[in-house]
């Protein structure tokens, strides 16, 4: 990388980082603190309340990603990060499950994922940009890493509207990154050809990727109503959580290691399929651990979630860079944009899932409908051909040159 292409790649992960750790820090108390709220007695409405975020996200990312070509990047970027505030604030000052529903929702609103990476694809060359992307994906893999560890303990400290409240000022630190940190736009070329959504939903390896992040953050949402419950019956209270999350997400991060070493060697197809078979095998785990009626141990919740986090944080890192490799040059920033809207859609569809689950099948009914969707992600992603960096190289120099003018 250029050192323009350094500070990019780190200030727009930076960006990431700071918009999903505040995302994510309520993730493991929310189904815990909603209930002392007026409302939260209903587990649908807290389900519904927690996955609201990426309905609203899932609508507006690509109209905001679209707005970006037209306005810029970082115009709609700042305005996306100030509804995102917004939404954060409300959420603070909401004294019932309602005002928080509400607040998550406009929180959805400043939807700006696909307008980052959008952002990070102009200022980065073909031949580094899975380099940035998977930066990207592991930045948010980290934060999820990072607030299972402190949202327990900053939880008992000041609440979950006091999250909210950090939530907001991370927002308004992300728009300062904006501001003076990431570099200036690149100037646009009138003539370059634009991808349209519909032309990158055509592409079935694309279609896999996003069927794979739609799954993905759908399980995720859904294992957080009950896991949390899971390791208070297990003896140790909400504050003190860290001590389960820690081991295991520091050890999924040096297990990494294994997945970029398998990148090297041209084996990332059975790198991703691992990954996905491990999401699988903690779900099935879970729904034996709830079916058993025996109190687990510590020891076994900690294996679990090992488990659990060296798949996520796999598949964080090796999806959206895989996104930006196999897509056509002219269609990466739909199929970036068609990406993030399935991510979004799973962050919805697991809150209000696994709400509704709970409530009408109970944790073992949960657990087996997310085991079951696993086995299908990769059941369809089991044709998937990975291409390498060499690979991607020469398709987007062919797709250049078959779309852009002699004359340009």
């Amino acid at each position: 990388m250029t050192p323009l292409e350094r500070r990019s790649s780190i200030s727009l992960a930076l960006i990431f980082a700071l918009r999903m750790l505040g995302l994510f820090l309520v993730l493991p108390v929310f189904a815990l603190e909603a209930r002392k709220y007026p409302g939260g007695d209903d587990p649908a409405l807290v389900g519904l309340a927690m996955g609201i975020y990426g309905l609203t996200q899932a609508f507006l990312q690509l109209p905001l990603g679209m707005a970006s070509d037209r306005f810029g990047r970082k115009r709609v970027i700042v305005f996306g990060l100030l509804v995102f505030a917004a939404g954060s604030l409300l959420a603070a000052l909401a004294d019932s499950l309602t005002g928080l529903l509400i607040g998550r929702a406009l929180q959805g609103a400043g939807a700006v994922s696909a307008a980052v990476t959008a952002l990070l694809a102009d200022q980065t060359r073909d031949g580094v940009r899975t380099k940035a992307m998977a930066m990207v994906g592991g930045s948010i893999g980290l934060m999820f890493a990072v607030a299972l560890v402190a949202a327990p303990a900053l939880t008992s400290l000041v609440g979950l509207s006091g999250l909210f409240g950090l939530t907001c000022a991370l927002a308004l630190a992300g728009i300062a990154v904006v501001i003076w940190v990431v570099p200036p736009e690149p100037a646009k070329h009138a003539n370059e050809p634009r991808g349209r959504a519909v032309d990158a939903w055509k592409h079935p390896d694309l279609l896999r990727l996003n069927l794979g992040v739609f799954v993905l953050h759908t399980v995720q949402m859904s294992m957080w109503v009950a896991v949390p419950m899971l390791i208070v019956q297990a003896g140790l209270p909400k504050s003190e959580h860290w001590h389960i999350y820690l081991p295991a997400v520091v050890l999924s991060f040096v297990a990494m290691g294994a997945l970029f070493s398998m990148e090297r060697k041209g084996r990332l197809r059975a790198a991703l399929l691992g990954a996905i078979g491990l999401i699988l095998v903690v779900q099935i785990a879970l729904g034996v651990l709830f079916a058993s009626g025996s109190t687990p141990s510590l020891m076994v919740m900690a294996v679990v979630l090992f488990v659990f986090f060296c798949g996520f944080n796999a598949l964080e890192a090796t999806q959206p860079s895989l996104v930006s490799r196999m897509a056509p040059a002219h269609l990466r920033g739909a199929a970036l944009g068609s990406y993030n809207t399935l991510q979004s859609l799973g962050l919805f569809a697991g809150g209000a899932l696994g709400g509704l689950l709970i409530k009408s099948l109970g944790a073992p009914g949960l657990f087996g409908v997310t085991a079951a969707m696993c086995a299908t992600w990769l059941l369809v992603t089991w044709p998937l051909r990975p291409i390498g960096r060499a690979e991607a190289a020469k398709a987007t120099s062919e797709s250049a040159a078959k779309n852009i003018p002699a004359a340009h």
